[in-house]
């Protein structure tokens, strides 16, 4: 238990110390978020408590990213999945710019998550099991740069836990084809236009009919033994 001048000089001074990500009003609850080295922490006031929860950032590219959202989105532990574009050359790039090819970016989900409910070796668990990952030249049906694999780490261990999970794919002998699959330093992240957000709950009829003729889940089905 804090007394009112003591958590008033803490938020006061906190965010000098550290660059600040976000500020946000949620219910009774209100909170500073800011970000250092790839982690982001949540600092919650209530009832003169002060409440400290730490979350991470995952990015992964898997293709069309209307079909990597849910895959992530019905877990405990999950803060938030966000739809947008990473990897390229050109600053705040459009739908239109980014399906082009040529700037670039790779279309991704962003993850915000707790690693201490939901750690990052079951993200990278999901993430292998949503795509083919011997396919340079796009996902499926979707053709393009855009539409290439890659996991995007925010840390080094980050790094560290992709690279084992890859070669443990690639020894594993389930593709008879090589992992091209890259793993990448975390770059620029720019969300994509709201209605790609949550595509799924939005437009669950076109989500439905475009992940059907992709032929993903034929393949995730003979591959991953998944239903």
């Amino acid at each position: 238990m804090l007394d009112a001048i003591t958590i008033l000089l803490y938020l006061f001074f906190l965010p000098f110390r550290f660059p600040i990500y976000d500020w946000k009003n949620t219910n009774s609850f209100y909170c500073t978020i800011f970000s250092t080295n790839g982690i982001i922490f949540t600092l919650q006031k209530k009832d003169w408590c002060m409440i400290v929860s730490s979350f991470e950032k995952a990015t992964f590219a898997g293709g069309c990213f209307w079909c990597m959202v849910k895959p992530f989105d019905q877990y405990d532990g999950i803060e938030k999945v966000v739809s947008g574009y990473s990897g390229g050359h050109v600053e705040n790039p459009t739908y239109e710019q980014v399906k082009t090819g040529e700037t670039g970016h790779y279309e991704v989900v962003q993850i915000t998550f707790d690693p201490s409910i939901f750690p990052y070796e079951k993200l990278l668990h999901i993430f292998w099991q949503q795509i083919d990952p011997t396919d340079d030249g796009g996902q499926f049906q979707d053709r393009g740069s855009q539409y290439r694999t890659a996991v995007f780490y925010h840390t080094d261990q980050q790094k560290r836990l992709a690279e084992e999970a890859r070669k443990h794919l690639a020894d594993s002998g389930k593709f008879k084809d090589p992992i091209v699959t890259k793993i990448l330093p975390a770059a620029p992240f720019y969300e994509a236009e709201d209605y790609h957000q949550d595509f799924y709950k939005k437009s669950p009829e076109e989500y439905q009919e475009d992940r059907a003729k992709s032929g993903r889940d034929e393949f995730l089905s003979s591959h991953w033994k998944t239903k």
